[in-house]
Order: C-alpha cells, then sequence, then structure tokens
C-alpha cells in the first residue's frame, strides 16, 4: 500500500529485455534508505518489486501486461518516474490510499497557468471516469491528487508549485499519457452494489441507514 505522497524523482538507467518482460534499473537514493530485497516500490504509480539493490539504484522486473496496460511500457533509459516506497504501518496518510494497481491510463489534454499553480486537464476512457469525482482523490503517476473539475469526458487537476518540483508531472506536456489509479473505496462499493454481487447483500437502503 501507497499514499501517493512521492519520496522522490528516479531516472531509468537501463532497461534489459528479460524474453517475457523488461527489468529496470532504476538510479534512486532516499527510497533505497532501509530497502530490501522484496520489499515494494511505487514507479510512477506501479507496485514494482525491488528484485536488488546497489549503492545508488535497485532493480524491478516488469511483467508483458504491465508494460501494456501502463506508461512503464513507454519509457526510455533517461527517463524520470516518481517513486515511493511501500506504507509503514504507524505512519502518516499524507495522501489517500494507494494500492498501487494501475485501473488504466489516461492523455493530457491541455495545461494552463492558474496563479502560483497549472491546471492540468486529461482525458480517460469511460470506464476510469466513471469512477473519478469532483473533490474526490486520484492518482496521476503516483501522485495523490484532488479532481478540481469534471465534465463527462475530461477531469482537472491544481498542481502547486512543490509537486512541481518533486515530481515528474511538470515534465508533461500536451498528448502525453499517465498512468491512473481511481480510489479504492469508491471502486469497492461500486462492486458490492453492482446487480452482479447481489448475494454480498449490500443495498443503496443499506448504506442510506449508516448515514
Amino acid at each position: 500500500m501507497f499514499t501517493g505522497i512521492c519520496e522522490e524523482c528516479g531516472c531509468i538507467r537501463q532497461i534489459t529485455d528479460t524474453g517475457g518482460g523488461r527489468r529496470l534499473t532504476i538510479k534512486a537514493a532516499l527510497v533505497l534508505e532501509d530497502s530490501k530485497v522484496g520489499d515494494s516500490i511505487a514507479v510512477d504509480g506501479v507496485c514494482l518489486t525491488a528484485t536488488s539493490l546497489g549503492k545508488d539504484f535497485f532493480t524491478a522486473d516488469v511483467s508483458e501486461e504491465t508494460l501494456r496496460y501502463t506508461v512503464l511500457g513507454q519509457k526510455r533509459p533517461g527517463d524520470t518516474v516518481n517513486l515511493e516506497r511501500a506504507l509503514r504501518v504507524g505512519d502518516r496518510l499524507g495522501g489517500h490510499i494507494v494500492a498501487g494497481h494501475v485501473d488504466g491510463t489516461g492523455k493530457v489534454k491541455r495545461i494552463e497557468r492558474d496563479g502560483d499553480s497549472y491546471l492540468y486537464t486529461f482525458t480517460a476512457d469511460k470506464n476510469n471516469m466513471h469512477f473519478i469525482i469532483k473533490k474526490g482523490s486520484i492518482t496521476v503517476n503516483g501522485i495523490s491528487l484532488t479532481v478540481a473539475e469534471l465534465t463527462d469526458d475530461d477531469f482537472s487537476i491544481e498542481v502547486i508549485p512543490h509537486t512541481l518540483s518533486v515530481t515528474n508531472i511538470g515534465r508533461l506536456k500536451p498528448g502525453d499519457t499517465v498512468n491512473l489509479e481511481n480510489d479504492m473505496i469508491g471502486k469497492y462499493v461500486e462492486h458490492f452494489l453492482s446487480e452482479k454481487n447481489e448475494r454480498h447483500g449490500l443495498t443503496y437502503e443499506m448504506l442510506e441507514t449508516l448515514l
């Protein structure tokens, strides 16, 4: 589990074809502290397992499926990635609960200056848009962000200067692809309330009694 509060930007040093996926070698510093082989590290919002650790790098294997359905399949040596170690019990939850399981990708539609901040607008497919709500949380390339505006076809987020300085979102431009992970709680509620899961016995009426 993660929080979407990225700890540092790493740099992809090397990409090796493994025959059934790729092995990424990522230059890092902060996320190496207290990490060991087998630990989870989110890379642009994708939960990966550290397979080896060096003085200033770690490696992680990426499956073909993950390469197909996330932006990791488009990465090249020299690209920067957002990094976050897994949440420890007792840590502050500064963002929101993030699994590191990307739901799909979106595209940058436009970027507009808004005072000291920037308003980023993204498009996404209907399956992802269904779970996005105004003022709700969403993870973009591993960054916990709040939805500022929402239409049927796109959503916008406000990015403050600090986030621009400590993540790779400031390097995005219109047309770029990003990883999206929708709010976990919303996905579970949708699952249990769907008609195909009536066996769970959860209904809207039951939820209303809890309010």
